[in-house]
């Protein structure tokens, strides 16, 4: 199998020049299925609430990445841009940075990672790979 990438964008507007596909190559490798799905807060609230169960019920918020693994060689990442905007705003960081943070997060957990400093350590390198 060789590296597949399909993107799926559900809003309107223009996209930051974020290197998704060689971004999704590093961290997952030559042979790797990657669907990135663009969505606003809508989308992400109803696939966060329909596949992510809490633990007082389902989870009832906007996120803005969500990364379902499907199997070690293939998965799927929803990125909330409305929500990723508005964060990047309050942060005072580029739209694109934070995007490409987001992106990388949803990749390493694709990988396997949890959050903690190891994963802190690789979104960090793997940012300033991209270029940001």
């Amino acid at each position: 199998m060789s590296f597949q990438f399909d993107t799926t964008v559900s809003i309107r507007g223009t996209l930051p020049r974020v290197s998704f596909e060689k971004i999704a190559r590093a961290i997952l490798g030559n042979n790797y299925s990657l669907s990135l799905v663009v969505c606003g807060d809508a989308l992400s609230r109803v696939i966060n609430k329909k596949y992510r169960p809490g633990r007082s019920g389902k989870k009832d918020y906007s996120p803005n990445v969500l990364s379902f693994p499907i199997s070690r060689s293939e998965g799927e990442i929803f990125l909330n841009m409305r929500k990723a905007e508005r964060e990047a705003r309050a942060l005072r960081v580029s739209i694109a940075r934070h995007t490409a943070f987001l992106f990388v997060h949803g990749c390493l957990h694709l990988k396997g990672l949890k959050h903690g400093k190891k994963m802190d350590d690789l979104e960090q390198r793997y940012v300033k790979k991209a270029g940001f």
